[in-house]
């Protein structure tokens, strides 16, 4: 969710970390690192899809959580003294959870837009990406972006997201099928039944991994997204965490993220991910 050269541009805000369970608490004791606000060993509830790969999943036969935004989280708690709760929570439907305030704050791979801060409040970003096309290896039809739009092709992606929106955009709701998830959209491509999935560039890649016999990607950029985590209008939450993105680009955790989670050594299929249903 692909041209890796440029994926590790993409990702050059990453970090290697420890993996969090889903329902365990990660973080730090002992206070917060030297010059950073010190959340006193606070709970922060964090919402995640698990089953957006490699930002998050849980494995095949495995009950913990793990992808970017476990290791990412965890690392941001040792720096401000927190713990962090992962908790599952649907598509779209966490951005009104944290809005609401049921829920601390949400990853997910959630691109920053005017309209969802009109309800939540936004990090700082912590990664861009850029919005692609994913098309079956071996389908001459369609050697460019272009050539999707002006074709009949069915374009499948996830509801609620903005790949939907430029979806909408570049080929009209009615050569959309949408879904609930994208493993589902990759399933029906994969399958056949769609032609083409628009996602970001950094989930496609998680997709795809050892499906790369099956699946490539369309290298025209359609659109680049900046990512941040959400929070309920107002939080305190926002400053700390903007404090410890920051650190984390700077110090290289983020970069050896980068490679854990979206690098050649990153394999995980799609086959091998439960995925809620």
């Amino acid at each position: 969710m692909k041209n890796r050269t440029r994926l590790f541009a993409i990702v050059a805000v990453l970090a290697l970390v420890v993996a969090a369970c889903g329902d365990s608490d990660s973080g730090s004791s002992g206070g917060a690192a030297e010059g950073f606000t010190d959340l006193e060993g606070r709970t922060v509830t964090v919402g995640v899809e698990n089953a957006y790969l490699p930002f998050n999943f849980i494995p095949l036969g495995g009950t913990e959580g793990e992808g970017w935004d476990y290791d990412a989280w965890t690392e941001i708690c040792k720096l401000l003294n927190c713990t962090a709760d992962f908790v599952e929570a649907g598509w779209p439907a966490v951005i009104d959870q944290v809005a609401q305030g049921d829920l601390d704050t949400a990853a997910d791979g959630i691109s920053i837009t005017d309209d969802r801060k009109e309800i939540v409040d936004y990090s700082d970003s912590y990664m861009v990406v850029e919005q692609k096309f994913v098309v079956q290896k071996g389908d001459d039809r369609y050697g460019s972006a272009q050539d999707v739009i002006d074709s009949d092709a069915i374009v499948a992606t996830q509801v609620g997201t903005t790949n939907y929106e430029l979806a909408e955009t570049l080929v009209g709701a009615a050569r959309i099928q949408a879904f609930d998830q994208f493993a589902l959209a990759i399933q029906a491509l994969i399958a056949g039944d769609v032609d083409v999935v628009i996602i970001d560039d950094a989930a496609g890649l998680g997709y795809i991994g050892a499906n790369a016999d099956e699946l490539t990607t369309i290298d025209d950029g359609l659109q680049s997204d900046p990512l941040g985590f959400i929070f309920p209008q107002g939080s305190d939450l926002v400053g700390p965490v903007n404090e410890a993105i920051q650190e984390l680009k700077t110090n290289g955790v983020f970069d050896d993220l980068g490679l854990r989670w979206f690098g050649e050594g990153f394999e995980l299929t799609y086959d091998y991910i439960y995925v809620v249903v």
